[in-house]
């Protein structure tokens, strides 16, 4: 790690006196590498970070600057995004690859350089290229300004827990300006990860497959908590993680789902979860007993240990309301009071079943958006820009398919499925390069038909690398809607750059004449990450305040590489605290 004379002084000076210093600038470097890892009584080279799976948990406080400095150890092309984070005129760093930036290459590396403005509570990092978020993961952790309370009380000690799929392991390495960030908080900050998904072959091997066949790719073998299937596995001799805790205490979990391709039901035992916070953005607090979390999705819920002295389980389980094979498998932990007998036995508890549409449509309904005098809900009111998008299914000719007959499944947004570029998408844009991308991505879908009913005879899609542009500062309505082309299913959709407020949400085909009038203007959910409800619609409004290119895609990884995707291009405005700043020096090459 190098710091500057200035950086060193007041590294000295916060040490003697911390009091006195904020460190603002927070370090780290990942080092991308492989490391041999056994799960499920099997062994099998994964790529990591820092050799340990979930990679570092990023810490920052609100208005924090962060340089990642991320080296290229393996021989896959590598590129890092910062779920979550705005990346206010810093669309460099934003990390999807050939959407912002070339991949790092084999032996190559980049600073990822941003500011976290307006932000704090807990996101993800994941790799934005082929199927290695699989194992390339971890927590962002972003702190409110120092002397800002959280509004609701201070946890006792707050715990990281990643769902996700399950691939590799990271060694938590990592840098800042003063020391051990978890001191300098006064927060106990426990490591308690949990990964959904884990596959006993190479997932860039079961995609690839996949992708030649023209068929759907095998779901996994197992969901992991912290790394370990728990005591319900195949393999029961590699045991549980167990998370120890004191009585009497309130503790935060930061949940992460991190799974490729699943949303999960998380329960524990016995305890009832007060939810504060969803993607970062504060939500009027409720208690409830089952978590609903889709992949690029984060969740801050307070646990009271206020139950018997003993041992309780913890599950993570799949939801999916739709003839969709997945992984079948809960995967368990125990939550253990200190004080109790390793051989005691654990009270246990069962998740919901996978096709629990109700409960998964409680928790939704129950997320509003805080919306004090501190941190208002500015849904924009007057639109300039009402979106309507079908999201879904299609069928595509595919010679060399002989799985499938001649035909490969792929996906689409608008009927158009989305042909990734090789420059990048925002360089192509900056630079002014030609021939890379087009601006005519359909506002509409181009046929109307019943899209949760029987479907059309023709599904195919057309192809196309295709953006749609937005002038800065214009206020946009997007209405999604899943399609029941080959089946329906809940798509959770991530846009890059922004929060958006989750206006409106129901069954069936979207009516716009009326649905609109039961829209929430008032204290909507803020998020980055939605789900479009299998069978249903979703409405989000948002406001293109941010210059530069960005990704708009489903969060089902089987669903991106499938061609589910866009890109939204916005504008310059006046000045330049409207514009979007030019690319660092060592930018990566395509």
């Amino acid at each position: 790690m190098e710091f500057s004379y200035c950086l060193r002084f007041l590294l000295l000076i916060a040490c003697l006196s911390p009091a006195l210093v904020e460190c603002r600038v927070r370090r780290y470097t990942f080092n991308v590498v492989m490391k041999n890892t056994t799960r499920l009584c099997s062994s099998k080279p994964i790529v990591t970070v820092n050799g340990k799976f979930p990679g570092p948990t990023l810490y920052a406080r609100e208005d924090d600057t962060v340089l990642v400095r991320v080296i290229n150890k393996v021989k896959y092309n590598v590129s890092i995004h910062w779920h979550g984070i705005r990346q206010l005129q810093t669309g460099w760093a934003d990390g999807p690859a050939y959407i912002t930036q070339c991949p790092i290459q084999p032996g190559q590396n980049y600073v990822y350089n941003f500011n976290i403005t307006g932000q704090r509570g807990t996101l993800l990092w994941h790799a934005h290229i082929l199927w290695l978020r699989a194992t390339v993961h971890g927590a962002i952790v972003i702190l409110p300004k120092r002397g800002v309370p959280y509004p609701f009380p201070t946890p006792h000690k707050e715990v990281v827990v990643i769902l996700g799929d399950y691939e590799s392991f990271f060694k938590n390495k990592f840098s800042v300006n003063c020391g051990h960030y978890d001191a300098e908080i006064g927060i106990e900050i426990l490591q308690f990860s949990i990964a959904a998904e884990w596959w006993k072959s190479d997932t860039e091997a079961v995609i690839n497959q996949a992708l030649k066949s023209g068929l759907a790719p095998n779901v996994s073998d197992a969901h992991t908590i912290n790394g370990h299937p728990g005591t319900f596995s195949t393999c029961p001799s590699q045991g549980g993680f167990t998370l120890p805790v004191q009585s009497g205490q309130t503790y935060m979990l930061r949940i992460i789902n991190a799974a490729l391709n699943e949303e999960l039901f998380f329960k524990i035992a016995g305890h009832k979860l007060t939810i504060v916070e969803v993607d970062a953005t504060y939500v009027k607090p409720f208690k409830t007993d089952t978590i609903l979390i889709a992949p690029g999705q984060t969740t801050n819920a307070l646990i009271t240990t206020d139950q018997n002295t003993g041992k309780y389980l913890v599950a993570a389980a799949p939801f999916m309301d739709s003839p969709i094979a997945v992984d079948n498998v809960t995967a368990t932990a125990t939550l253990h009071y200190s004080g109790t007998l390793s051989n005691a036995a654990t009270t246990l508890t069962t998740p919901p079943p996978r096709n629990a549409t109700a409960v998964a449509n409680k928790f939704t309904n129950s997320l509003k958006s805080l919306n004090s005098q501190k941190y208002p809900a500015k849904v924009p009111l007057k639109i300039d820009h009402s979106l309507f998008f079908t999201v879904g299914l299609g069928v595509n000719p595919c010679p060399t398919c002989k799985a499938g007959n001649g035909s490969r499944v792929v996906a689409s947004i608008n009927n158009v499925t989305f042909v990734m570029p090789t420059t990048a998408l925002l360089q192509a844009h900056f630079f002014n390069i030609g021939g890379v991308f087009t601006t005519d991505f359909p506002k509409n879908p181009p046929h109307t038909f019943n899209y949760t009913g029987t479907p059309p005879a023709n599904l195919q899609t057309t192809n196309g690398t295709k953006v749609y542009k937005l002038k800065y500062n214009s206020t946009v309505q997007l209405v999604m809607q899943d399609t029941g082309i080959i089946s329906t299913e809940n798509h959770p959709v991530h846009l890059h750059g922004f929060n958006f407020f989750a206006v409106g949400r129901g069954v069936g085909n979207y009516i716009p004449n009326t649905d609109p009038n039961n829209f929430n203007l008032v204290d909507p959910v803020e998020r980055n990450t939605i789900g479009v409800p299998s069978g249903g619609w979703v409405g989000i409004r948002f406001r293109a305040d941010n210059p530069g290119v960005w990704f708009m895609h489903c969060h089902l990884e089987v669903h991106t590489t499938w061609g589910l995707k866009m890109a939204f291009l916005v504008e310059d405005g006046k000045g330049p605290n409207q514009s979007l700043l030019p690319p660092p020096s060592d930018l990566p090459k395509c």
